[in-house]
């Protein structure tokens, strides 16, 4: 997934013209096959109604999704969900094309994420925004590093886990904010784990070289692909062929739940282009 910003990169007198850049980006430019995806600037701005109604009105049917930032409560994704309608019928757009991305980036935000990931169909992902959010709940920090993550209390444990269950439990993607020390490619690796290991799809990349580390860090190893094929393999064999529900794989107990965390691990190294070493 690929997005164009008009929210925190760009300066305030740049807002209005960086609309037109961002519209001629998505039609002259060759994306491939990947989302394409733009943000915008948050509701409490007074820019956010024109930015979705000059992008979305005019970048045609190749912009997939809209980023909101800050969101804070349920209703603000429903008022983009109103908006995108009116400005899809209006532009020739089937109603529901453009999906929407939640960002959330305060203690508000979190603490109405559950109402947040349900308020709309439009939902695809939610992200968490890592700086803004320490700014929100006022950490004592000035940057997002690895650091973040091994202090003496570490707030990001309760909202990895909040808005993973809030994601999850309405069938979205739920992604990891970026990680500021862009030079420093082992913490970045150290601070991927983290929310990888909570069960996140991603991290947000801010350079090629941060892109190879999150793509290595998010995709199961080649050992571990190949093993969740043979476990369904197995568990195919014993459930069709054997009348079980339960059997031993090594020295391991599988069931239906093994199969469900195999086919998570076989979706995802799919989704980067992996294949099967052997049957």
């Amino acid at each position: 997934m690929s997005f164009l910003d008009l929210e925190d990169s760009v300066a305030p007198n740049e807002k209005v013209a960086a609309r037109i850049k961002v519209v001629n980006a998505i039609r002259n430019l060759n994306w491939d096959d990947r989302v394409l995806c733009v943000r915008v600037n948050a509701w409490d701005t007074p820019w956010t109604y024109e930015d979705v109604i000059e992008v979305v009105g005019h970048a045609g049917s190749r912009l997939d999704e809209i980023m909101m930032p800050k969101v804070r409560r349920a209703s603000d994704v429903v008022a983009m969900d109103l908006l995108l309608s009116q400005v899809e019928k209006n532009a020739g757009l089937p109603v529901g094309h453009i999906g929407i991305e939640a960002q959330i980036e305060t203690a508000e935000g979190l603490i109405n994420v559950e109402e947040i990931c349900a308020a709309s169909p439009r939902l695809e992902t939610i992200v968490f925004g890592p700086a803004d959010f320490a700014a929100s709940i006022g950490m004592p920090v000035t940057t997002i590093d690895e650091h973040i993550h091994d202090g003496p209390s570490n707030p990001f444990s309760y909202v990895f886990a909040k808005i993973l269950m809030a994601g999850r439990a309405n069938g979205l993607h739920v992604i990891d904010g970026p990680f500021l020390k862009v030079r420093d490619l082992d913490a970045l690796r150290f601070a991927a784990t983290i929310s990888f290991s909570y069960g996140f799809d991603g991290k947000w990349a801010l350079t090629p070289d941060q892109a190879l580390i999150l793509n290595e860090v998010y995709s199961p190893s080649q050992e571990l692909f190949d093993k969740s094929f043979d476990i369904l393999d197995a568990y195919r064999v014993a459930t069709e062929h054997e009348h079980t529900g339960a059997l031993m794989f090594g020295d391991e107990m599988i069931d239906e739940a093994s199969a469900k965390i195999a086919n998570s691990f076989v979706a995802r190294g799919e989704r980067s282009g992996m294949k099967r070493t052997k049957e």
